[in-house]
């Protein structure tokens, strides 16, 4: 008999698409799914044969249907970047639903395996920050903000959670900004304005991971059992201004503080969270090395930065006429490569 594998978050898009791709796989005998909500997303994939429970985090329920279920393997998609609500229901569904999901799996008998999504917020946006974060490099500033915050708490319960349960491979994934067709995000919602206000005078470094290798690390983690902490990305960096060129988008770049209060004034409206975190990264960007998953498993993304932004734009209808690459020759001729 194969492996029982529980995903929480499989109401939103990528934990939609990770429960449909591990039950596919004919190792996996039973994939069930757990959410506050049935899937609604038109551009999440058919649950197939996962078997849905609706379920809040917060409650008390899962360990008994971690029990009940024979679970061997978690994959704890249940971090939410994007509030829907008001911030405080997103941090207490973010910190008090991954304390209850790590309880139950520590009291659970047959929890072998469980995989943790993260991001590389967690490094934060700083002058302070260095050029590129390893999985060791510590946050430049202290957290104040949100999405960030809540990503470092959960981190901290899961690492204390391998270090109590030392016989279930723990490993959490940090992933860059997340881009693609489908997948819709703070970010995605940024560069599909019609007009993208920048910081006057900076020039970010970003770097983005495609949704497809979202999926298909995630699948993998689930089958193996690799311990640690991970960064995943795709290869290479863009700088904003080259991503705005790339989509056809006109800049208006902005004071810093006149650029703190439009995102003020945009989050209010509830069209685009212009979060703090989000105007740092704008600001300062953020770059990730991602050598160690390589070393671990040999897994590389299908998708690099570049490419993960391309299949963005395309998926929109945005771009210009002009290759791609024309503008990254330019914008190296522009830093005297």
């Amino acid at each position: 008999m194969g492996r029982t594998v529980l995903v929480t978050g499989v109401s939103r898009h990528i934990g939609a698409r990770v429960a449909s791709a591990l039950a596919a796989d004919p190792d996996v005998h039973r994939v069930i799914g757990v959410d506050t909500a049935p899937p609604v997303s038109s551009t999440a994939p058919p649950l197939g044969r996962v078997e849905f429970v609706r379920l809040d985090l917060r409650g008390l329920d899962l360990a008994q249907l971690i029990a009940d279920s024979d679970i061997d393997t978690v994959v704890h998609l249940g971090l939410l970047s994007d509030p829907a609500g008001s911030r405080p229901a997103m941090r207490e569904y973010n910190i008090i639903g991954t304390m209850q999901v790590l309880a139950a799996c520590q009291r659970s008998r047959t929890v072998r395996r469980v995989v943790v999504r993260s991001t590389t917020a967690v490094y934060g946006s700083s002058p302070a920050s260095p050029a590129v974060c390893t999985e060791t490099t510590e946050p430049a500033d202290s957290p104040h903000h949100g999405y960030e915050r809540d990503a470092i708490e959960v981190e901290g319960y899961a690492r204390g959670f391998a270090r109590r349960r030392p016989d279930v491979a723990t490993t959490i994934l940090r992933f860059a900004p997340m881009l693609g067709p489908r997948v819709e995000t703070p970010l995605t919602r940024y560069f599909s304005l019609p007009v993208l206000p920048t910081v006057l005078g900076f020039d970010p470094r970003l770097q983005f991971v495609h949704e497809d290798d979202v999926v298909d690390v995630l699948c993998r983690m689930a089958r193996e059992e690799l311990r640690g902490v991970f960064n995943v990305a795709g290869d290479g960096v863009l700088l904003l201004s080259q991503c705005a060129r790339r989509a056809g988008k006109p800049v208006l770049p902005l004071p810093s503080a006149a650029f703190h209060l439009l995102g003020t004034a945009v989050r209010s409206t509830g069209l685009i969270d212009f979060s703090p975190e989000q105007i740092a990264l704008l600001s300062h960007g953020r770059v990730a090395d991602t050598t160690a998953l390589a070393a671990a498993t040999g897994w590389r993304p299908k998708y690099g930065t570049a490419a993960a932004f391309d299949d963005f734009i395309r998926a929109r209808g945005l771009g210009s006429d002009l290759p791609a690459r024309v503008f990254d020759l330019a914008a190296d001729l522009i830093r005297g490569r």
